[in-house]
């Protein structure tokens, strides 16, 4: 997604030709109940829409539906994928898969969790009838798909049996386990479609949590959750709730969290980045997400396709000195890019061949830029466009300058007043200039940063990008049923990306947190989010 969401580590891989996602027994780990005591508290914000999974896909609607659901699978702090609510996910050809579920589990009203509630949930979500669900592009994949007309029940979704289903794809897809795991995959109960949007303002879960009584939605202020006492799967609470509060600012959110009068904040203030890890100290956490920012060149635009295309993209990477603007514009919060996915993701690498064009090389540049201008003489202003309601003044004009004093050229930002009208020229292919682009993972696999993005006809590829062997390696990659060997395909495609450039890679977000003194065991997850479930507070 266009910065959306975030992934890691390890799926189990193929055994004698099947690939099998069983990252806990098949029967889970009985739920402990409450261990550390008290209400955590933490920051959020108002969701955007009510609480339907298939229809939220921004953090603040995606925490809460991340606490009170339970998915097939769920993701471990490294972002490993291990079995909630499935037994298990099984496939042969990566194309069709069978998935058996974990017998007995209900949702808090009652109501069994079954197949059916996986199928009858995702055939919501696909169906252009109900709408444009935010999260529908998830189930492009599955065959029967279409934007183009109503399909109530896909194809290749069967139930077999009250704790079976199986399901097939257009197409072998091997990172289609890893995507089970977010919260489009959820499954909801019968109840939900009597009346969808109610269900969405009072949602009943099958997860650790669950909303505590009446009124526990509090719009624009929070949202109160208790332990759900039926839930014993992996992620049981050591905790008696959570609270999620909806601060009107960070900074507010950020003194709370000073005076103790706030557990876990997931977001510091910029006003705070410079200082805060030597205000909490070991209380305080700066470590990459799976968020990935560049800045992306057309090739329509002048002097950027061809040799002389390659060329100048190259240079431009090469004058940019990463650790200095992370340094100085971001305190440290931003790691600089050594690839075009996540140091966080499974299959990542800071040694492909070819990533050296991201280390800072003033001399070579000026050398790959004259080359250039011996092919087609350099003319006019290199731009970087950028939404001015998003904070990206900073580095982007620290950037720029960097391009004005390396390479001699007249660089500068080009500012649009909000994101909607940047992305609409963007969309549109109408922008004249590089635009700042990026991606928060919606799962944990190298591809979903590299087929959206620069695979031909792409639905993110906003530079239009093509390459038919790149094309040919994500295609194996995902056919390949052996996750490794998959991953192998994705490296050797990332290498032609350092050739081509499509986008020039800059750095990964960190995610910035700390808590307070009232808490222990607190740990950041793959997708920036604590483990609320881990954290224990004193009574």
């Amino acid at each position: 997604m266009k910065i959306k969401r975030i992934g890691v580590a390890a799926i189990a891989l193929a055994a004698a030709g099947a690939l099998t996602l069983a990252g806990c027994s098949s029967s889970a780990p009985e739920s402990t109940g409450a261990a550390g005591g008290g209400i955590i508290t933490t920051n959020g914000s108002e969701p955007q829409n009510p609480l339907v999974p298939t229809n939220t896909n921004e953090t603040g609607g995606g925490k809460i539906l991340d606490a009170i659901f339970a998915g097939l699978v769920y993701y471990d702090a490294e972002g490993a994928p291990h079995n909630d609510v499935a037994e298990s996910i099984e496939t042969e050809d990566a194309q069709n898969y069978t998935i058996k579920l974990r017998e007995g589990l209900t949702f808090t009203n009652g109501e069994p969790v079954n197949a059916n509630s996986f199928v009858d949930a995702w055939n919501y979500g696909a169906d252009t009838a109900n709408g444009p669900q935010l999260s529908q592009y998830f189930f492009e994949s599955i065959k029967g798909f279409s934007y183009d007309e109503s399909v109530p029940e896909l194809p290749g979704l069967v139930v077999v049996d009250d704790t079976t289903f199986t399901v097939e794809l257009n197409q072998p897809e091997s990172d289609f386990p890893l995507r089970l795991g977010y919260s489009a995959f959820y499954p909801l109960p019968a109840s939900a479609f009597d009346d969808i949007e109610a269900f969405g303002n009072n949602p009943v879960g099958n997860g650790p949590y669950m909303l505590d009584g009446d009124g526990a939605w509090k719009h624009n202020e929070r949202i109160d959750l208790t332990v759900n006492p039926d839930y014993d799967g992996p992620r049981a609470p050591k905790n008696d709730g959570l609270s999620i509060i909806f601060y009107a600012s960070q900074d507010a959110a950020y003194a709370d969290l000073q005076a103790d009068n706030l557990d876990v904040l997931d977001a510091i203030p910029d006003s705070a980045l410079a200082t805060y890890e030597d205000e909490f100290g070991d209380r305080a956490v700066n470590q990459p997400a799976a968020i990935f920012q560049s800045f992306t060149i057309p090739g329509r635009l002048p002097h950027f396709d061809g040799e002389e295309g390659k060329l100048r993209r190259q240079a431009l990477s090469l004058a940019i000195d990463r650790d200095e603007v992370t340094e100085v514009i971001f305190n440290g919060t931003r790691t600089p890019a050594s690839d075009f996915t996540s140091p966080v993701i499974d299959g990542f690498s800071d040694s492909i061949p070819g990533s050296e064009v991201l280390d800072f090389d003033a001399t070579k540049a000026k050398e790959l830029w004259a080359q250039a201008d011996a092919i087609s003489p350099w003319d006019g202003t290199f731009q970087i466009a950028y939404n001015a309601d998003g904070g990206h003044a900073g580095w982007v004009d620290a950037v720029t300058n960097q391009l004005k004093n390396n390479l001699g050229i007249d660089a500068s930002g080009a500012p649009y007043p909000t994101f909607a009208e940047a992305r609409t020229l963007i969309t549109n292919r109408t922008i004249q200039t590089a635009f700042r682009s990026g991606w928060q993972a919606d799962y944990p696999a190298l591809f979903n940063f590299l087929g959206p993005l620069y695979g031909t006809g792409a639905g993110s590829n906003d530079g239009d990008y093509s390459n038919p062997e790149v094309d040919a390696l994500l295609t194996q990659g995902l056919a390949e049923t052996d996750l490794a060997a998959a991953n192998e395909k994705f490296q050797a495609a990332q290498e032609i990306l350092f050739q081509d450039l499509p986008a020039i890679p800059l750095w990964y977000s960190n995610v910035n947190g700390a808590w307070s003194t009232q808490v222990e065991n607190v740990q950041f997850g793959w997708n920036s989010v604590p483990l609320y479930y881990e954290i224990t507070k004193g009574e």
